[in-house]
């Protein structure tokens, strides 16, 4: 397949990468992509896919630094905090905030619903790399004026590398702070946001284009604070419950379309024989995960207890008189 027809695929279908799997370099088999630096920049920093920027939510390696793409993804980390914000409680846990950034891509993304993705995949990255998490969000959240660590925990020399601690955050519900954090969403992804409200709030059309010029972050003349204004606050005061659908619905529109046209495109970039065993692997992968989700919900359902029953004993637990 030339490199032109694969080029061109890339960049007009899916969110603009080129996947290739199953390359062995050094003994070791990976999956590579290519990317446009641009197109990857915008994505961090507007969310216009979500798809590269959820990646970077969550802890990587990173090879070969550029400080374009760096300071994109600092833009990514920081949205991704506010918009996992705008979903949670006033008090919650590290994981809670963590799996809900994990989760931010994933609410789209088709796999997750057709049996071709371990159901358990998100709770799974956030178990088993906790303190990497903490890492790459802690100092975020520390230079926030509206959420903090509320845990003695924190204190402790030890804690940023400690897996077994699952540290408790307070926000502060003020509308005026979250109707900021609303205002601060990466542009696109905001767009989104705020077409759906302008529906539910029945605002006109006029009004609503007039709002959106004095929010526009686009006009190299005007130089603003981004501070939120009545529209924000009205949607940072919605109930909870009707935010966190209003943001997931808008989430799912950003996602759904280029990773249902990513995975389409694998077919034609990477091959139909890859593509078959990558598909393969994945329904593996999500049985394994039903699996092992079944025998948890079997041991919480008959927990094992510490002592076995003897005929004619009152309890299992109960100790022998002496």
């Amino acid at each position: 397949m030339g490199s032109s027809f694969v080029s061109r695929i890339q960049d007009n279908y899916g969110a603009g990468v080129y996947f290739h799997p199953y390359v062995t370099v050094n003994g070791t088999l990976i999956k590579y992509g290519v990317v446009n630096l641009d197109t990857l920049c915008r994505d961090l920093a507007e969310w216009d896919t979500l798809y590269l920027a959820g990646r970077l939510q969550k802890p990587v390696k990173i090879l070969r630094d550029d400080p374009r793409v760096r300071l994109a993804n600092q833009l990514n980390l920081i949205s991704a905090v506010r918009t996992a914000l705008l979903l949670l409680p006033s008090d919650f846990t590290e994981q809670d905030l963590y799996g809900t950034i994990a989760g931010l891509s994933y609410l789209g993304d088709p796999r997750m619903v057709l049996p071709a993705e371990d159901s358990n995949k998100v709770a799974n990255i956030v178990k088993y790399q906790l303190p990497n998490f903490r890492r790459l969000y802690a100092p975020l959240i520390e230079n926030l004026p509206n959420v903090a660590f509320r845990d003695s925990r924190c204190k402790s020399s030890e804690w940023m590398d400690d897996p077994d601690t699952n540290a408790t955050l307070a926000q502060d519900m003020d509308p005026k702070k979250r109707g900021n954090m609303v205002r601060r969403l990466p542009r696109s992804f905001r767009s989104k946001l705020y077409f759906r409200y302008q529906s539910k709030f029945q605002i006109p059309q006029r009004e609503f284009e007039q709002m959106l010029e004095e929010s526009d972050d686009q006009d190299p003349t005007r130089v603003k604070r981004q501070q939120g204004g009545v529209f924000h606050q009205r949607i940072a005061s919605d109930r909870l419950e009707d935010l966190r659908m209003e943001i997931r619905k808008a989430i799912k529109s950003t996602v759904q379309w280029p990773s249902a046209t990513q995975s389409l495109k694998a077919i034609l970039t990477s091959g139909l024989s890859r593509s078959v065993r990558y598909v393969r692997e994945k329904i593996a992968k999500y049985r394994q995960g039903q699996r092992q989700r079944q025998q948890q919900e079997k041991e919480t359902r008959n927990p094992r207890h510490g002592h076995n029953k003897q005929p004619g004993s009152a309890s299992s637990t109960k100790t022998k008189e002496s």
